[in-house]
């Protein structure tokens, strides 16, 4: 007799349940339209396949330049190299971070950190409160002296001035390592409710990173001996004259950082607003990159489509050192504003020259051989312990100190992942959503 109720109580749940549908399979309804919108700063480039790899016969760099055919997906580009003013964001917003921390932890009225959810649920780790508006000239005493710690000591001070110490400057953010993840061996296993190779927990995918996000202003000096550069150290980063110069002096793993801001950033923004999470900002890959970097076109040696790097008026098209020992015939000396010269066909700016740029994938000289010919990429995040070897990673463009070979989209060079140069930037991509644009007009 129970069986049979409980029957019935099934059947009645199935009719009441097919009362919209008809029975017939639908998907979920009432679901949320989205309509993708071009992120600020930034072009999209449609998918499509082209040529990687040298367009000339360059026979010194035919084992590591070799042309071959590949595809590459949809995705959004930023127009220009990140600029000075762009990344101070992101290291403002790690100084406000730990302000209002360290305000929170010391009980200082207004920034009490935030330990429960809308429903009243309490959280894992609190929230920042980002309400007050921060003052870092406030004359309150408990203000002052809960932020105390993020200032050079007296001793450390230059001529008295009350700085943050860029030193304290640190972001800590996480990822899941999808990589690991994905490997048969460390699968879960729903029979055994367990994970297969050594794994206790999905825990053990999600990775922790710490880092200083300040740029290595220094790197102007070190990077050349007997030059002078003190200038450019100290006003470079921070003086409004240079806000729309790429910035240098950040390291592969400090690109990334601001990459994985940027997404925690908008995602912020989307959740607030009640919008369903985008896809993340990362950096390119040396296929997206040199896809870019074509413009569209076939085969092309530069960005701009031609065989030359100067136009039909004699003008040199990007800034490099276009002679020996002179810097300046291309209208620029060291960076220039990343606007300075024509965008090529997809409306992207100092594709060539003006700094390299960081990608994603790790440097080998054989990459070409054994990527995919399907969104190419070849991914390898060096140890500390790692010798410098596999801590090379990709860099393309060429840059203001380089001479014109360098600024071929198919020339490849690297760089240590460590390694923050007056001369190498980034600039950021996110994938697109879907096919093509085409298909949501």
């Amino acid at each position: 007799m129970r069986k049979l109720i409980l029957s019935s109580l099934v059947g009645l749940l199935l009719v009441g349940c097919a009362g919209s549908d008809h029975g017939e399979l639908v998907g979920v309804q009432n679901r949320q339209t989205w309509y993708p919108s071009d992120p600020y700063g930034m072009v999209y480039i449609p998918m499509g396949s082209f040529n990687m790899g040298a367009n000339d016969e360059d026979v010194p760099y035919g084992l590591t330049n070799t042309s071959r055919t590949v595809s590459v997906a949809a995705f959004y580009m930023d127009q220009t190299e990140i600029t000075n003013n762009e990344y101070r964001q992101f290291v403002f917003w790690v100084r406000d971070s730990i302000a209002r921390l360290l305000l929170g932890e010391n009980g200082v009225e207004g920034y009490d950190l935030i330990e429960e959810d809308e429903y009243g649920n309490f959280l894992d780790e609190p929230r920042l409160n980002w309400e007050e508006p921060l003052r870092y000239d406030s004359d309150d005493e408990d203000f002052r002296y809960a932020l105390e710690e993020m200032y050079f000591t007296p001793e450390e001070q230059f001529y008295g001035r009350r700085y943050v110490d860029p030193r304290k400057l640190i972001y800590r953010y996480f990822y899941i390592n999808k990589r690991k993840a994905a490997l048969k061996k460390n699968r879960y296993d729903w029979r055994t409710g367990e994970y297969g190779g050594g794994i206790d927990s999905r825990a053990e995918f999600i990775e922790e990173r710490e880092l200083p996000v300040y740029p290595d202003t220094l790197a102007w000096i070190h990077d050349y001996s007997y030059s002078f550069n003190e200038p450019m150290h100290d006003k470079y980063f921070w003086h409004p004259a240079f806000d729309e110069y790429p910035v240098v002096g950040v390291t592969w793993h400090q690109a990334r950082a601001f990459a994985n801001w940027r997404s925690r950033y908008r995602d912020a923004y989307l959740e607030s607003d009640k919008q369903p999470y985008e896809q993340e900002f990362r950096l390119p890959t040396e296929a997206e990159w040199e896809y870019a970097a074509r413009g569209g076109l076939d085969n092309n040696m530069f960005p701009w489509g031609g065989p030359y790097i100067r136009n039909s008026r004699g003008c040199f098209l990007g800034n490099f050192k276009p002679l020996r020992g002179n810097y300046v015939d291309d209208g620029g000396f060291q960076t220039v504003k990343t606007t300075s010269y024509w965008p090529n066909q997809y409306g992207l700016y100092c594709m060539a020259g003006n700094v390299a740029e960081w990608t994603v994938n790790a440097y080998d000289p054989q990459a070409y051989q054994f990527q995919h010919d399907m969104n190419s990429d070849f991914q390898y995040d060096a140890k500390d312990s790692d010798p410098p070897a596999l801590k090379r990673k990709v860099i393309r463009g060429g840059s203001w100190k380089d001479i014109g070979y360098y600024l071929e989209v198919a020339t490849r060079d690297f760089e240590y992942q460590d390694t923050a140069k007056c001369y190498i930037g980034f600039r950021t991509v996110q994938s697109f959503m879907g096919r093509d644009l085409a298909d949501f007009q």
